[in-house]
């Protein structure tokens, strides 16, 4: 996912209905002559004008074609809720249109309709969709095998494709060719108050690391309208990507390592699915949140209703910029018995609709934002990953440039860096119908309360249906 503004979230979670109907593959495309053409005919054309005005009493006339604009989805700005953030879209639109004939133009797309909503999807279905966007990678194949995504790599220098971090490129790259830009990197942890600890009698030698020290730590937290921890309970892309790394760490995953068929049906699954639900039946974790979402830390942990919320590094600025006398410490994700760090690199990338205006310009619009090696590009990522932003850079050199900036000198987010994101793993990237079989799997168990093994099963079932006849491209 996805992966918040600091009040509203760069969550994960697109309508929670994803049984839609795939992006047509034939939408129509509309093709018109590049600005350089149109100089070079219109050239033509005067010569021709003068001679024949030359020789005869007839004048032609050129007009100049209007200038090409193209259209920019996203839920930022103009005008978004989070003012840095809303400007970084600008100058960065504004900088490009400053040096180039073909124009972009920002369209805000309120985040309820983005992500929660099937606007962008309509759009695409009824052949209207933008000619720049941004996706998470758990919503990539839904584009990609609707064929509206534009190959970028034709358009990268070589340095600039081996910048990326291998990891958060992996669920962005098809054969080889890549087809999104990621602006930011968001892996997940755990965040906790340290007014509630002390109220505990708890300190940071208290910090739990595994599953079990964590359930017990929350029922010592959990105090009159205060609860231990707090997970995401709401059906969605967000959801699930909040819940892969519990799986991962016991060895669980969604797919065979060819992708053909499902591993869903683990131990690693199944314990993940039940450490969820014992959140739940033993009251140390809420059915409902506070404010915008489980994503909203200030409303749910600053303000009190929590002591440890499961938050990705967003929650940084978000308290940077709303709860600025709020202490609270940051940890990574408790263990299962014998289980590996894991977390889940999530985060929104540019992409070019390959069936737009200009699909040749909309993807040097995203190489030139998100994927230059020269010194505007980087410091773009610098300024929205630390500045903006709280976020970990998608780029080694941008790393480089923020952390000698002193953009990952505050604890929380030294620790997001050197000890998180080392552990991450790309958000899976899962047809609506494999998500879907997620989704209602965490459902029935976190608040249905059902069988955790039985329900991995029927879900690897579902999943091994719809795998035996899916032929678009690889889940890893």
């Amino acid at each position: 996912m996805s992966k918040t503004q600091n009040k509203l979230p760069m969550v994960h979670s697109p309508p929670t209905d994803t049984r839609q109907d795939e992006i047509p593959a034939n939408l129509p495309a509309l093709n018109s002559m590049t600005r350089r053409e149109l100089i070079t005919t219109g050239g033509k054309l005067v010569v021709a004008a003068a001679v024949s005005s030359a020789f005869s009493p007839f004048t032609i006339n050129v007009t100049a074609a209007p200038v090409k604009t193209l259209s920019f989805w996203q839920f930022y700005g103009p005008g978004g809720q989070v003012s840095t953030q809303s400007k970084w879209f600008e100058d960065c639109v504004k900088g490009w249109n400053a040096t180039h004939d073909v124009k972009v133009e920002l369209q805000y797309i309120p985040n309820t309709e983005y992500m929660n909503g099937s606007k962008l999807q309509t759009a695409f279905a009824s052949g209207q969709g933008p000619d720049i966007f941004i996706i998470s990678p758990g919503d990539f194949l839904r584009y990609y095998n609707g064929g509206v995504l534009v190959d970028l790599t034709p358009y990268m220098e070589e340095a600039a494709r081996k910048d990326f971090f291998p990891n958060v490129m992996e669920t962005r790259i098809v054969d080889d060719k890549i087809y999104g830009l990621p602006m930011e990197v968001e892996p997940m942890a755990m965040y906790y108050s340290v007014k509630a600890f002390k109220e505990a009698g708890l300190s940071e030698t208290d910090i739990p690391k595994t599953w079990d020290q964590f359930l017990e730590l929350a029922r010592k937290l959990t105090k009159g309208n205060r609860f231990g921890c707090l997970f995401e309970t709401t059906p969605g892309y967000y959801q699930t990507f909040t819940w892969y790394p519990f799986m991962w760490q016991g060895g669980g995953d969604i797919a065979t390592k060819d992708g053909k068929g499902s591993a869903f049906a683990s131990p690693g699954t199944v314990q993940a699915l039940k450490f969820w639900q014992d959140a739940i039946q033993q009251n140390v974790a809420p059915r409902n949140f506070l404010g915008g979402g489980a994503w909203d830390v200030v409303a749910n942990l600053a303000s009190g209703y929590c002591a440890m919320q499961n938050l990705g590094i967003w929650g940084v600025s978000a308290l940077r910029e709303n709860a600025k006398d709020f202490e609270y410490g940051v940890f990574p994700l408790p263990l299962p018995p014998n289980g590996q760090p894991k977390t889940d690199l999530g985060g929104w990338a540019f992409v070019a609709n390959a069936k737009g205006k200009s699909p040749e310009d909309a993807a040097k619009f995203c190489v030139w934002a998100l994927g230059s090696m020269q010194d505007d590009s980087i410091q773009r990522i610098v300024d929205w990953c630390t500045k903006a932003k709280s976020d970990i850079s998608p780029r080694k050199s941008a790393l480089d440039k923020a952390t000698a900036e002193g953009g990952y000198s505050i604890a929380a987010m030294k620790s997001f860096k050197d000890e998180i994101f080392p552990t991450g793993r790309g958000e899976p990237r899962v047809p609506p119908e494999v998500y879907k079989a997620v989704s209602d799997a965490i459902q029935a168990c976190q608040l249905g309360g059902a069988d955790p093994k039985h329900t991995a099963e029927e879900a690897s079932q579902r999943i091994e249906s719809f795998l035996a006849g899916y032929t678009g491209a690889p889940l890893r």
